[in-house]
C-alpha cells in the first residue's frame, strides 16, 4: 500500500519548473518552498485554511497541479499553473463533505474536481 501523499518525506533540495515531474511521486513530496520559481500565491495557497504544507501531485497537460491540505476528509484547496505562464493560474476549493468549486481555465466554474481537471487537460 503506498504511503499517504502527506507522510512522505520531503525533497531537500531546490527544483525548477523543468524538474516537475510529469506524474504523481509516491516516494516523496516536493513542498511549493522548494520551487525556486513559485509565486507567492502558491505558497499561501492554504493559509486561510490553516494549512501550511502546499505540495506538487503531476502535470496536467500544461498545468503544473498542487494540493494544500489531505485529498479527502477535510478542507483542501489545489492550484493549477500554466507551465508556460505562471500568472495563468486556476484553483479549486474541496470541501470535507466532497463538493467543491473551482474557475476553470475555460471560464467556466465546475463543482466537481473531475471536470474542472477536465478543463485543465483540454486547455491548448
Amino acid at each position: 500500500m503506498p504511503t499517504p501523499a502527506e507522510d512522505r518525506p520531503p525533497i531537500t533540495h531546490d527544483v525548477h519548473t523543468v524538474d516537475l515531474p510529469a506524474t504523481p511521486q509516491r516516494d516523496f513530496l516536493i513542498p511549493a518552498e522548494r520551487w525556486v520559481e513559485a509565486p507567492d500565491a502558491l505558497r499561501a495557497l492554504g493559509a486561510d485554511l490553516g494549512i501550511a504544507l502546499v505540495a506538487y501531485k503531476r502535470r496536467i497537460g500544461r498545468y503544473l497541479l498542487w494540493r494544500a491540505g489531505p485529498a479527502r476528509g477535510a478542507d483542501a484547496r489545489y492550484m493549477a499553473l500554466a507551465s508556460d505562464d505562471l500568472d495563468r493560474r486556476c484553483t479549486f476549493r474541496l470541501f470535507p463533505d466532497g463538493t467543491g468549486e473551482g474557475l476553470g481555465p475555460d471560464g467556466t466554474t465546475h463543482t466537481r474536481f473531475r471536470t474542472w481537471k477536465e478543463a485543465l487537460r483540454d486547455d491548448a
